[in-house]
């Protein structure tokens, strides 16, 4: 499955006006712990049915990576009342498009149908939530069909940055290993390990169920109740994952990938999570730096200097720690150190002085763009209810997060920039290509 939500942003089967409107959503819970939320929208006749599970890469054991990002395969695999290979090919035969993804926070699913649909929707979820076949021929398939993936996302020119990232600016929260896992895990992982993973973390009680689109709420109810109210709940999960001391001393690492050419330069931060006021304000800073070619470190860099072939800065939002990244590749003879030293002079404007009235209000209205587009689809919205929902704690965001970036100050930009982003809080790492074995 696509690792990116990207794809749900294409989904523009609704139109929305071009300004920020309310978006009217309705909760309740089952007796079995399963929270639902529903929005109506019936200018089209399009429903998606999203699940999304509290589970992702960093629920783990050690030396057992990537279970989260291998059940969302696995769960595709069928039921005891669907056929090995019949999940998929049910979902474009009733006129359907489907996907899912896991980040190192959640797992989710969804399903867009046109409306007179939705209860096959409801069936599906229910079916993945109440009685998935999980055996070892579903186990094995999707063993190579997630090497496969691997080979294609990751082993590819500059495919594990993240990797490199993670495992250097983490040293003991789960963070550290990559989402889609080690390979040798999940080769000597056993059918029971998967049987106890899907038991631990695949309850209703861990889960948020959105419904989105063409809808009849009261009927709506009535069917998430006959589908879903058999799920027995499962145990709690608990999470006491380590915390990570803070950095004050830089750390200089050099890291090596067989599939590159050309070298790269990362300074990586580890921040607090995306819920804090702060990681919306590093939003602003990661845009404000290289938000498209008209902004700071492109314009100086690619376009004015010609010292970059490449250069981008990210906020990376997580729940325990967020990542802030600069990256940066060098065009002719231009070093890597020269690179980090002009973005540095950058963030070292950013910290004393103010951006200026124009880039602030290029700021406010980039956001509020982007702010639009996300929730321009029904997809977009469902997919906003979940994450506000699971990983925010407060579905509303998706009304008021846009009022949020727009109480940001620019002395809170400067202010923010000045706590977290000094060369002694960072991680810095030459990304070369593999030397030479002679």
């Amino acid at each position: 499955m696509k690792r990116s939500l990207l794809s749900l942003a294409l989904l523009m089967f609704v139109g929305y006006s071009a300004s920020a409107q309310k978006v009217e959503f309705e909760e309740f819970d089952l007796d079995n712990g399963l929270h639902v939320i529903l929005h109506q929208d019936n200018t089209a006749p399009v429903v998606a049915t999203t699940v999304m599970y509290d589970v992702g890469g960093k629920d783990r054991e050690e030396g057992r990576t990537g279970f989260a990002h291998f059940f969302e395969h696995l769960l595709f695999e069928g039921s005891e009342n669907i056929e090995r290979g019949e999940f998929m090919k049910i979902i474009p035969a009733n006129g359907g498009t489907f996907n899912a993804t896991t980040s190192q926070d959640r797992t989710y699913y969804y399903e867009i149908f046109p409306s007179n649909k939705l209860e096959l929707g409801l069936w599906l979820e229910s079916e993945r939530m109440l009685h998935p076949v999980i055996d070892q021929v579903g186990v094995d398939t999707q063993n190579e069909v997630v090497k496969e993936e691997k080979r294609q996302s990751y082993d590819r020119p500059y495919g594990k940055l993240l990797e490199v990232i993670g495992n250097n600016l983490f040293e003991v929260h789960p963070y550290k290993d990559p989402n889609i896992g080690f390979m040798e895990d999940l080769d000597a992982a056993t059918l029971e390990e998967f049987n106890a993973y899907f038991e631990k973390y695949y309850g209703p009680n861990n889960a948020v169920l959105i419904v989105a689109g063409d809808i009849d709420k009261e009927k709506t109810k009535e069917l998430v109740k006959q589908y879903f109210s058999a799920v027995k709940p499962k145990p709690e999960v608990v999470r006491n994952f380590p915390k990570e001391t803070p950095i004050t001393e830089t750390k200089k690492v050099t890291a090596y990938d067989p599939n590159i050419q050309i070298p790269a330069i990362l300074a990586a931060y580890r921040l607090p999570g995306q819920a804090s006021r702060d990681a919306y304000v590093l939003d602003m800073i990661s845009s404000y730096l290289s938000g498209g070619k008209s902004s700071v470190l492109y314009k100086k860099l690619v376009d004015n200097q010609q010292q970059a072939l490449a250069v981008q800065a990210v906020n990376l939002g997580q729940v325990d720690y967020n990542i802030f990244a600069l990256f940066a590749l060098p065009q002719g003879e231009t070093t890597l150190d020269t690179l980090l030293a002009e973005m540095d002079e950058e963030i070292a404007k950013m910290q004393t002085e103010l951006i200026s009235e124009r880039d602030y209000q290029k700021l406010q209205n980039q956001f509020e763009n982007q702010f639009v587009n996300s929730n321009s689809s029904v997809a977009g919205i469902a997919s906003s209810l979940a994450t506000y929902y699971l990983l925010y704690g407060d579905v509303n965001l998706i009304n008021t997060q846009l009022d949020l970036y727009r109480s940001i100050t620019r002395e809170e930009i400067r202010d923010v920039a000045a706590k977290y982003l000094s060369p002694n809080q960072r991680v810095e790492i030459q990304y070369l290509p593999k030397k030479d074995e002679k």
